[in-house]
């Protein structure tokens, strides 16, 4: 897997409108990517919306949340409706993206991973966090990470 002071992969993922070259997402602030495992099941649904929860302090902190799943576009439409999630979804067709990270599958290789990423406005990873079962866990870590690369402090979750 992938850790801090790497440069992140040249990965395109796929998003509503079509292709999405992962360094289009490169911007001033921090870029959060977090892959978990699929739409609209318990553990995803409840790391989605701690993220949607806490987005404000993210967009105060000057970082863009971008969540990435194996699950196609349509799906991901229905997810962010149902949720009202304000952040995007992408698609890794053939897990392509989670490979590059070296996002492992877990639980014997039958589910997809669950890690969040921080990167820098460098395209340089700061921060890797893998955990399958602390679903919530990622946005207090990556929040952490965001507020200290912005030199704020971090709000209490």
């Amino acid at each position: 897997m992938l850790t801090s002071g790497d440069k992140i992969p040249d990965v395109t993922l796929t998003g509503p409108s079509g292709p999405v070259p992962l360094s289009s997402l490169l911007g001033p602030g921090a870029l959060v990517l977090y892959f978990y495992p699929k739409d609209d099941t318990p553990g995803c649904t409840a790391e989605a919306c701690t993220f949607r929860d806490s987005h404000e302090a993210f967009v105060s902190a000057g970082a863009t949340v971008v969540g990435i799943s194996e699950d196609g576009a349509e799906s991901h439409e229905k997810f962010k409706a149902k949720y009202r999630l304000p952040f995007t979804l992408l698609s890794d067709p053939g897990c392509a993206a989670a490979r590059a990270f070296g996002v492992k599958r877990s639980f014997l290789g039958l589910l997809p991973g669950r890690v969040t990423f921080v990167i820098d406005a460098q395209g340089v990873i700061q921060h890797a966090f893998d955990s399958q079962l602390r679903a919530s866990a990622h946005v207090t870590e990556a929040l952490g990470v965001v507020s200290r690369l912005a030199g704020t402090a971090a709000p209490a979750p």
